[in-house]
């Protein structure tokens, strides 16, 4: 057998040396369509939870006090990314040993049936205990499912894409996941104006939950038609001539931690934007419902549409720049940020929003593309998994919860600022110091 020992990912600055064949663009644009469609239903799905959080906790965990159930509800979706680690010591070996598409499949599909699950389990007053007990287990199998399609969906897309172009491809993920939320927010909005509260606590919000099963059918017909990615296709080859190539252990623990550093700094500051801010100008700022579902969708559709943007930056400046400036304005912006939100004035909620969705923009197309680029390709699905998700579970998951929690330890309504601020800060300084800048790697080494 020969080996070939390889721990450098780097190639001379400005050149491409990848030595996977680049794929005809018609068929890029499929992968793209298929990742696309699959992503957006995998996040539309997760992100309905969010939206109703307020309704969960009071038809799942009653007890009479709006905060508590609340935070009953906001702490299932913290479990849901205690369970994503586990999807990814499952789902990330499958990628790394059967291919990136097997993956894709296995999550739409069980994301698809957890959700519509989730919607058919009657509420506390039907069943008792029961009813909050099936709904942390659907979450964690919802959180496992995830923790496979986020870093699946970032490999296969920047494995598929052209050289020059990871950024620009890497922004579909991004594009995708936030159109989601943006289509979950507008069916909140809908829901919330054309049904009456009684109607939509009592079955209303089950609709959504139950839709998915349409969407992932639609989802998994796609991707099964899949090729595999240039770079997988290639360590397959090499596999079958008996060739192995190792990258060091050193690169693969950097790569793990640059990763959950990157991680956190988009998680947490995602699913304050999409997910808290709502639940934030509703409750404790005391906006109408409606009043702040629209605003956050404004917010949201200007977030997806300066994806591409951000991603082409990069692909001219580099990733260190991008998510470094990311950083640094959530480190500065986040009390000034809460400050606006809390006046609950719509123009100065919306201009809030804006300022945090682009520096959200910045950490998520990076963290995309980082997810390849810092791992080396033999292990890539399973690293990236473990990295993105480790962060997640420990800080972005439970960072809506700490949000709620801050305000009703301190009484404080910028108080969930110093949480943000804290995770950017230290991911900034981490970032700075151990990031390189991976613009120009070779993606098949290792």
């Amino acid at each position: 057998m020969t080996t070939a020992t390889n721990t450098s990912n780097a190639t001379p600055p400005g050149e491409q040396s990848s030595s996977a064949p680049e794929l005809a663009r018609s068929d890029i644009r499929k992968r793209q369509i298929a990742i696309g469609v699959g992503n957006f239903m995998e996040w539309f799905d997760f992100a309905v939870y969010g939206y109703f959080a307020a309704i969960i906790g009071a038809q799942f965990f009653p007890s009479g006090n709006p905060t508590t159930e609340m935070l009953s509800a906001f702490a299932v979706f913290a479990v849901g990314f205690v369970a994503r680690p586990l999807g990814a010591l499952v789902l990330g070996p499958i990628g790394d040993r059967a291919g990136r598409k097997a993956v894709l499949v296995i999550t739409v599909m069980g994301m698809g049936l957890t959700t519509a699950a989730i919607g058919l389990v009657p509420n506390y007053a039907t069943i008792g205990i029961a009813a909050p007990i099936l709904i942390v287990a659907l979450r964690c199998v919802q959180g496992m499912m995830v923790g496979g399609e986020w870093s699946s969906a970032a490999t296969y897309l920047g494995e598929s894409a052209p050289a020059g172009h990871r950024g620009l491809h890497a922004s579909l993920v991004t594009a995708t996941a936030g159109a989601a939320f943006l289509v979950g927010t507008l069916t909140a909005t809908l829901l919330n104006n054309v049904m009456s509260e009684e109607a939509l606590h009592s079955w209303g919000w089950r609709i959504p939950f139950v839709a998915s099963v349409l969407m992932a059918v639609i989802a998994i017909f796609i991707r099964r038609n899949l090729d595999d990615t240039p770079v997988f296709k290639e360590l397959e080859l090499r596999r079958t001539q008996q060739i192995q190539v190792v990258a060091s252990r050193s690169r693969k623990i950097k790569a793990f931690a640059i990763s959950l550093a990157f991680s956190a700094l988009f998680g947490v500051s995602l699913y304050y934007f999409v997910t808290y801010a709502n639940n934030h100008l509703s409750g404790a700022v005391g906006m109408p419902r409606v009043e702040a579902l629209w605003v956050c969708s404004i917010a949201t559709a200007y977030y997806v549409a300066i994806q591409p943007l951000i991603g082409r930056i990069s692909d001219r400046i580099g990733r260190r720049p991008v998510i470094l400036v990311g950083a640094a304005g959530i480190t500065l912006s986040g009390i000034p940020i809460f400050m606006l939100l809390n006046t609950g004035n719509f123009a100065l909620v919306l201009l809030g929003l804006i300022v945090l969705a682009t520096f959200v923009t910045c950490a998520g197309v990076m963290a995309v593309t980082l997810l390849v680029e810092v791992f080396p390709a033999s292990s890539r699905s399973t690293g990236a998994a473990l990295g993105h998700n480790v962060a997640y579970a420990i800080l972005a998951g439970p960072g809506p919860l700490i949000a709620a929690a801050l305000i009703q330890a301190t009484g404080n309504l910028v108080s969930p600022a110093y949480y943000l601020i804290a995770v950017a800060a230290i991911a900034g300084i981490a970032l700075f110091f151990a990031l390189p800048e991976t613009k120009d790697v070779d993606i098949t080494e290792g």
